[in-house]
């Protein structure tokens, strides 16, 4: 008994260690552990399946070659009779084995593991509850199959109660299940919708704690995204005006989670929109853009495109709370490209709407940026499409309704064909009625340009030359 003792004390210590796997790999460590997991002293029994969790931990080879040895049933079986030590071990294992891929979590699901993990779910011990919360995230967070799994064998409610109980540990990861159970359908979303989850989640969004604010507001945005209805249902608990102090927080990743969160509510519809800029949640954005660099300024920017593409007066909101300037200077600042196709992206929302939003965007100076972005070619190819694609779109968004000539003038010296039609056509607008534009237009070289420009004799661009052709005296065109 003390031989077999020391035996797997010596290999649960060599299976901490990367450089000694290999060595108990090739020593067929993994059939000796399954025969001393059937052991009559229950430390043998407990350290054998703290053994086999490190290797199966270390990698996927491992892992499979404890599923083939037959070792899972094995280890499940008698859970419902053993100690908590050996409940901790044996959710260890589950949770290292489920963590490479889903068909190794399936193969959990099928030796009834679930089902041995709800019996820990249900333990008194909280590190029992522990592991057997981070075993379930790591089956559910592969796919919408496995998710429903867990969800099928009664998972949810105890995870409920998990995230009640005073720990701080054990409340972060089964936050962090519940998050990975809703984000794969609008159905297990439901799911953790009535069993309670949201009150709950709401309640701490304001806990000292960072990483269980991370995993909180991760959860609530996994729950909204999915639909209207669900993303009134978050917002009825009141997370409003509370999830905005989230933005100005320390933690980087409680920020981005928090705008993660608004996002998700306010691409949904205008009403929820109009919810969120009543509260000050579109003021809060643009400070939260302005304090932060890289992808962390992400979702905010995304924010407040979906608020202003809603409506006029949401875009309006947007411009009055001065969005513009944090926009174009991600557009300047940021080196990723798809920060810059987000930041494009939302610029093209806001103008779109009216001439006034369209001029308010010009005024900013950021379409010879917005040009210089569509037309660079050093971006990768990937990334330049996605960038100079939004750019281009947003320059076209805001061409078509601008009345702001000082802004379109340097466009009308680089801009390629595709853009420069839009162009011509706002001035061909503006300039019949307006002599000031058209003093200006001829000074500037802007006439002369338009003057060099081949169209297609018969087509819209040739129409809209002509057009700005006959403000002017013949002898000055020509």
């Amino acid at each position: 008994q003390r031989a077999r003792t020391q035996f797997v004390q010596a290999v649960a210590d060599l299976a901490a260690r990367p450089q000694s796997i290999e060595t108990l790999q090739s020593a067929g460590v993994v059939s000796l552990l399954r025969l001393l997991l059937l052991d009559v002293v229950p430390s043998v029994r407990q350290t054998s399946a703290l053994s086999l969790g490190r290797l199966a931990d270390y990698s996927m080879e491992l892992a499979e070659a404890i599923v083939k040895a037959g070792i899972l049933p094995q280890l499940v079986y008698p859970l419902p009779e053993e100690n908590r030590y050996y409940k901790k071990s044996a959710a260890f294992v589950l949770r290292a084995v489920a963590k490479h891929s889903p068909q190794l979590a399936q193969a959990i699901v099928q030796c009834g593991g679930l089902e041995a993990l709800v019996i820990c779910l249900e333990d008194f011990d909280p590190g029992v509850k522990e592991g057997a919360s981070w075993a379930f995230d790591y089956i559910a967070r592969h796919n919408a199959e496995l998710s429903q799994a867990v969800v099928d064998a009664g998972a949810v409610p105890l995870l409920v109660l998990c995230i009640q109980e005073p720990e701080i540990a054990l409340k972060r990861i089964a936050a962090s299940t519940l998050s990975d159970i809703s984000k794969h359908s609008p159905e297990l979303a439901q799911t953790v919708v009535d069993a309670g989850a949201i009150a709950h989640l709401a309640q701490m969004i304001l806990n000292p704690d960072a990483k269980l604010k991370r995993q909180v507001l991760s959860a609530l945005s996994q729950i909204a995204k999915h639909s209207v209805d669900l993303s009134e249902m978050v917002v009825e608990a009141e997370i409003f005006p509370v999830v905005l102090t989230c933005l100005k927080d320390s933690d980087e990743y409680v920020k981005k989670n928090g705008a993660t969160l608004i996002r998700e509510i306010a691409k949904h519809s205008p009403e929820l929109s109009q919810l969120i800029v009543n509260s000050g949640g579109v003021a809060a954005v643009i400070d939260y853009i302005g304090s932060c660099k890289g992808t962390v300024r992400l979702p905010g920017i995304m924010m407040l495109g979906y608020v202003a593409a809603h409506s006029e007066n949401l875009s309006m909101a947007v411009i009055v709370s001065k969005g513009i300037p944090p926009l174009c200077a991600c557009l300047i600042e940021e080196h990723e490209d798809h920060i810059k196709a987000a930041a494009a992206w939302a610029l093209g929302q806001i103008g779109r709407h009216t001439a006034e939003h369209a001029s308010r965007v010009a005024e900013a100076n950021v379409l010879p940026t917005l040009l210089d972005i569509y037309m660079d070619t050093r971006s990768s190819e990937d990334l330049k499409m996605k960038a100079s694609i939004f750019a281009k779109k947003a320059l076209k968004n805001v061409l078509q309704k601008c009345t702001y000539l000082p802004a379109l003038e340097p466009l009308l010296h680089d801009a390629p064909p595709s853009i420069m039609k839009h162009i011509i056509g706002q001035f061909s607008k503006v300039l019949p009625h307006d002599s000031k534009a058209r003093r200006l237009f001829v000074t500037t070289g802007g006439l002369k340009k338009v003057q060099e420009i081949k169209a297609e004799p018969g087509s819209l661009l040739q129409e809209y030359i002509n057009a700005i052709n006959n403000c002017y005296p013949e002898e000055i065109v020509r």
